[in-house]
Formats: C-alpha cells, structure tokens, sequence
C-alpha cells in the first residue's frame, strides 16, 4: 500500500512478529507477503495476505512491481495499491511457537506487531534489503523524483 501525502511517497512497511524479530528494527521491516495456497493466483495471494497480516482488504487497481529474489531463496512477488490505513488499527493473525525453545509451551504470537507509512528515504533504513528494489520499480512507476543515493543503489 502507497499513499502521497503532500507531494511525497509513503509506503506501508510490517514489522514481523515474535521473539525472534522483537528486538530487531533495521532491516528487519517487509512489504506485507505470505506463502500461496496450492493453485492459488500470485495475485489473489498477495491480497489474501495484506489482509491477514492488516485487517484491511486491499482495493486495486494494482500495479505490478515484480518479484525479488531474498538470499535465503525466497521470491516475493509484489503489486502496490494506493490507500491508506491507520497502522494502530493493525489485526494481524497470530502463529503458535514452542517459547521458550524446549520449554514444551506454546505461545501465540502476531506474525505482523506493527506496520508504519514510511518514506522510501526512512524505508531505505527499515526494510529488508532484498525488499528495497520493490519500492525503486514503485517510486519509478509513479514517476517520483529519486535522490542519486537511490539511484547509486539501484544499480549495485
């Protein structure tokens, strides 16, 4: 999800939930994504997940951003939307864990505990690297002005 508040780009970023996430900020933010549903579209996927990992059902148009490759192996495909979205209102769903490890108890946790509109300068900061390449081909598609940084970074 994108919006443009005055003149500038903001992007919705989640922060994984956790404890293997909780303490971690730089890097550590995604666009909202999951795994498909065996026959299941990219697309109807990516918009099942907004909303499991939101609260809120995603409205197109959509506008196809590609995939990225993370090093683990992973492919993300990507579309943006244009909204917005009060991030205090998140409703994640949740995921079961043994916590402590070998302790034999289970803990609920939110797979989302936060989301935040972020410039894509702030973004830069706080998203996953291999994430970084969906907001460039967003900010391009809206034809917003990239500083030389972003551009730099782009083409390493």
């Amino acid at each position: 999800m994108y919006r443009v508040r005055e003149g500038n780009l903001e992007v919705l970023l989640v922060h994984p939930g956790g404890p293997f996430w909780s303490k971690k900020d730089v890097g550590a933010w995604f666009v909202p994504k999951g795994e498909m549903a065996a026959g299941e579209a990219e697309l109807s996927a990516a918009r099942r997940e907004f909303q499991e990992e939101t609260g809120l059902k995603p409205e197109g148009p959509f506008l196809p951003l590609g995939t990225v490759k993370h090093k683990s192996g992973k492919t993300v495909a990507a579309w943006a939307f244009e909204g917005d979205y009060d991030p205090a209102s998140l409703r994640s769903n949740t995921f079961a864990l043994e916590w402590p490890p070998g302790s034999g108890k289970r803990q609920e946790f939110p797979e989302v505990d936060r989301a935040a509109f972020l410039s894509v300068e702030e973004a830069r900061v706080k998203i996953h690297p291999d994430e970084f390449e969906l907001l460039l081909r967003l900010q391009e598609s809206l034809k917003q002005p990239a500083s030389s940084q972003y551009i730099h970074a782009r083409s390493k």
